[in-house]
C-alpha cells in the first residue's frame, strides 16, 4: 500500500511533508551543511525559529541547494516561529521579517506563534538571539493579550509573507480561545509529544478542529538520568520500543517516528549523524500493528521535557 507522506492544511489545502528536518540546537558551523545533505537526501520541510540563531545558515544550505537544481524553492516547506520578544503588535511583521532576511526568502510556508508567552523586546544588535533573558540576566514577561498577537499574525497572509499561519507550545484553552476570535484560524499546532507525554485528549481537539500537529522531540528524554528521574529508560532504549524495532527490523528511533505519524502527526527530527538522518526520513515506509500502538501509548508518564516554568514559575503555561 502507498503510504501518505503529507498532511493537507484545512484552509489552504497546501500540502505539508510529514517528516520535515528540526533545525534547533543544529549548530550555526554545521547547519548550512546539513541543510544541503538533508535535501539532497529526500527533507523537503525545515522547521527553524528565530530565536534557534541559524536561520541564516540554514538559508545558505537552501540557497545552495537551489543553485545546484536538487529543488527548486517552491519545492521546500520552510517553516519558522515568532520569538516572544515580537508579540507587540509593532513588532510581529519585524520578527517575521527579521527571519525571512536571515533565510533570504519571500514567504514562509508555515509562520508560527513561538510560545503564547510575550517578553520584553531587546533590539537584535545588542543581543542576539535574545532566548529568554533580558540584558541583566533575567527573564521579563510583559503585558500583551495574545489576540494581539494573532491578530498581527493574520496580516502577514494578507501580506503574502506567511502562506499559512499556527500555534506552538498551545494548549487546549488558549486554542479554544483563539478560534473565538480568529479572521484566519491556525492550521498547525507544534507541541512536545512522545510516548512519555501522548498528550491524547490535545490530538483528539485538534482533529475535530482540523488541526494539524507537528511533534516535536519525537524521540523523548534521551535518557531519565539526565532529568534527575531513576529506574527507567530513555525511550530509544525502553524494552519496549526495542522489542517492537527488533521485530520490524526497523531502528528504535524509526518505530517512535512510526507511532507519531500513524496518528497522523508530522514529525521533525534531527539528526547530525548522516546515516540516522536518511533512517528517520524511512519512517514512512512501514505499519505497525494496533496492538503495538498500543503497547506504545501505554508508556506514557506526562513527562514535560520543555517547560518555560522551570526557568520561571511566572511563565506556567502547560500548569
Amino acid at each position: 500500500m502507498a503510504h501518505v507522506t503529507t498532511v493537507t492544511l484545512k484552509r489552504t489545502g497546501a500540502k505539508m511533508p510529514l517528516v520535515g528536518f528540526g533545525l534547533w540546537k543544529v549548530t550555526k558551523e554545521t547547519c548550512a551543511q546539513t541543510v544541503y545533505n538533508a535535501i539532497r537526501e529526500g527533507y523537503r520541510l525545515f522547521d527553524a525559529a528565530l530565536d534557534y540563531g541559524n536561520e541564516k545558515e540554514a538559508g545558505e544550505g537552501l540557497a545552495r541547494a537551489i543553485k545546484d537544481g536538487l529543488v527548486k524553492r517552491e519545492d521546500v516547506w520552510i517553516t519558522s516561529k515568532l520569538w516572544n520578544t515580537y508579540h507587540e503588535k509593532e513588532r510581529v511583521e519585524e520578527g517575521c521579517k527579521k527571519s525571512l532576511e536571515l533565510w533570504g526568502l519571500e514567504y514562509f510556508d508555515l509562520y508560527l506563534v513561538h510560545f503564547p508567552i510575550s517578553i520584553e523586546y531587546i533590539p537584535p544588535e545588542k543581543k542576539f538571539p535574545q532566548e529568554w533573558w533580558g540584558l541583566d540576566g533575567k527573564i521579563h514577561p510583559i503585558k500583551v493579550p495574545f489576540q494581539e498577537t494573532w491578530t498581527e499574525i493574520e496580516k502577514l497572509v494578507d501580506k503574502g509573507l506567511a502562506k499559512n499561519i499556527g500555534l506552538s507550545n498551545a494548549q487546549g484553552a488558549l486554542i479554544y480561545d483563539v478560534h473565538r476570535y480568529a479572521r484566519i484560524e491556525p492550521q498547525v499546532l507544534q507541541v512536545e509529544l512522545h510516548p512519555y507525554l501522548t498528550q491524547e485528549a490535545l490530538v483528539k481537539y485538534c482533529k475535530l478542529l482540523g488541526l494539524a500537529i507537528t511533534a516535536y522531540s519525537s524521540f523523548g528524554p534521551q535518557s531519565y538520568v539526565e532529568l534527575g528521574y531513576q529506574g527507567s529508560a530513555g525511550l530509544l532504549e525502553h524494552d519496549t520500543v526495542t522489542a517492537i524495532a527488533s521485530k520490524n527490523q526497523k531502528t528504535p528511533a524509526q518505530i517512535l517516528l512510526r507511532w507519531a505519524l500513524q496518528q497522523g502527526l508530522a514529525v521533525i527530527p534531527k539528526s547530525n549523524n548522516h546515516d540516522r538522518l536518511v533512517q528517520n526520513l524511512a519512517s514512512v515506509d512501514f505499519e505497525l500493528s494496533e496492538e503495538e500502538m498500543k503497547s506504545i501509548s501505554a508508556l506514557n508518564k506526562n513527562l514535560r521535557l520543555n517547560d518555560p516554568a522551570e526557568l520561571d514559575p511566572r511563565l506556567a503555561i502547560f500548569a
